[in-house]
């Protein structure tokens, strides 16, 4: 039996899964059987890139788990060296025929790489993939408030997503705000801080308090204000235990106890320097 899990709609009236896979760093080979074993635990959503270098080993993994392809969420993204209109066009045609699908669900920029000042016109190439059924939604990841903006005002279209480095020790607040105020989902890559949270005492104390895991209560604590998580692990029983969050839930002093952990910590580039 699949366990229920919660999604949001995005402003295009499409909806994401609350909790997906995502394979960082996993190898095509890795990231084949950890796709496999997340569908088949219920799953429903998995977050790759062109950068990774893992597309085939997703889309194998999707057809070994014998799920329909519409009932997977599927996400991935032009990288910086495929920046402008053509060059993202041609990047999107090599990555579906990676994953060997006809369509992606969500299509992102991974960078704003502003040095490079060519995001809106690869912005405009993404608007037209999803003209052309090539991709469902369409999105941006690691964007601040200003290059939001200027997709805007330039293009007319926002994104319905942005997916940014965000967990305990980094919440960005004022960014989800921005988003929010755009209408632009929030979705959180690193949202377990790349392990540096899970030791954290007071996450440990709430994780005793519910008779959970540290990384349950973390994943559980991005359900419940709203934001979109996609945890990464290519071990079976972590990717089990990072979606087994759908059965309790966090009272307000223990959202109030992770609010009072952000630090800023940022583990990745700077969005306004990276290119």
């Amino acid at each position: 039996m699949v366990k229920p899990q919660l999604t949001i709609q995005l402003s295009d009236a499409h909806r994401i899964p609350q909790v997906g896979l995502g394979v960082w760093q996993a190898s095509d080979e890795e990231a084949r059987a950890a796709v496999c074993v997340a569908l088949e635990e219920g799953y429903r959503h998995v977050d790759t890139a062109s950068i990774y270098g893992n597309e085939k080993g997703v889309g194998g993994g999707i057809r070994d788990a014998g799920i329909a392809r519409e009932r997977v969420f599927l996400t991935t993204k032009i990288w910086n060296d495929a920046h402008g209109y053509d060059a993202a066009t041609a990047a999107l045609d090599e990555s579906l025929k990676r994953l060997k699908v006809e369509y992606i669900d969500l299509l992102l920029i991974h960078w704003p790489a502003p040095s490079q000042n060519n995001f809106v016109d690869t912005w405009l190439a993404l608007i037209d993939a999803q003209r052309n059924s090539k991709a469902r939604s369409i999105g941006v990841s690691n964007f601040n408030e200003d290059h939001l903006q200027r997709l805007v005002d330039e293009t007319g279209v926002a994104p319905v997503l942005n997916q940014i480095e965000l967990h305990p020790l980094m919440q960005q607040e004022a960014l989800r705000k921005a988003n929010e105020s755009m209408g632009i989902a929030t979705q959180s890559w690193s949202p377990l801080g790349q392990g540096s949270a899970l030791s954290n005492p007071v996450i440990l104390d709430i994780a005793e308090k519910h008779g959970r895991t540290a990384a349950q209560i973390i994943v559980r604590w991005h359900i419940e204000i709203g934001l979109i998580a996609i945890p990464k692990s290519i071990t079976p029983s972590r990717i089990r235990e990072n979606f087994n969050v759908f059965d309790f839930t966090l009272d307000k002093s223990d959202l109030a106890a992770v609010a009072a952990l952000d630090s800023a910590k940022r583990l990745g580039p700077d969005p306004s320097t990276f290119a």
